[in-house]
């Protein structure tokens, strides 16, 4: 029986890491984790319980506090069917809709870089990869997380092609957002993630570069399973 490998999909944002990765954790029959989703419950909880203040700035105690054993803080996935998929919950509430948000994207990234949050994050994703057979996507998976995770995979596309992607996938949900704007938080979040303090934004040194650009999924996945068979991984 071929062993389960822990797969680590990093990159910039909008650049399609959660579709590739639910798509491969399909192919592979493996859980596909999506460790965005778990910063963006975090911040959900934030702005729920007034860490996030008028002006912009958070109570960053206050979100401490709230993690450090709080109730409301139980963020978990729950696989809603076969292939690999899973919603986010929050203190028993499926938030998978609302952590979609314009709202919630300007500020995630805010969120996502302090240190207790990402030591929160990171300690519940390793408990998850303690019984392999994962993918995850983020960004510092390969890097912070799962720094001996068996394949790591660094994702990249051009800026204007990242923002038209997430407007017509924000349109399509009914959010009344400006290609402009979404170029704009695109390009504030780029910023935020390579230079916060803890875990910034990077290529591993084993990680393989995908620049999926000019890429249908399809595309992808071919390349994946050419990348496997090169790697002589899980049976290919």
């Amino acid at each position: 029986m071929t062993s389960r490998i822990i797969i680590a999909v990093d990159g910039y944002s909008s650049t399609g890491k959660s579709t590739f990765a639910k798509a491969i954790a399909k192919e592979m029959g493996y859980v596909y984790i999506d460790t965005g989703a778990m910063y963006r419950a975090v911040t959900l909880l934030a702005m729920r319980s007034g860490c996030v203040l008028d002006d912009g700035s958070m109570d960053e105690e206050r979100l401490r506090r709230l993690l450090s054993g709080h109730p409301s803080a139980d963020v978990s996935f729950r696989t809603s069917g076969s292939g690999g998929a899973s919603e986010t919950w929050l203190d028993g509430e499926n938030v998978e809709k609302q952590i979609r948000t314009i709202e919630i994207s300007r500020v995630v990234s805010h969120v996502a870089a302090l240190p207790f949050v990402r030591q929160y994050v990171d300690k519940k994703l390793r408990e998850i990869g303690l019984r392999k057979g994962v993918v995850m996507d983020g960004r510092d998976i390969g890097t912070a997380v799962f720094p001996d995770a068996e394949l790591k995979i660094f994702m990249t596309a051009r800026p204007q092609v990242r923002a038209m992607r997430r407007y017509e996938e924000m349109t399509a949900r009914g959010h009344h957002v400006s290609y402009e704007e979404i170029l704009g938080n695109l390009s504030e979040r780029d910023y935020i993630d390579t230079h916060r303090e803890t875990a910034p934004l990077r290529q591993a040194d084993d990680a393989v570069l995908l620049d999926n650009s000019d890429m249908t999924v399809e595309d992808q996945i071919m390349w994946f399973r050419d990348l496997l068979k090169t790697r002589h991984l899980c049976g290919y």
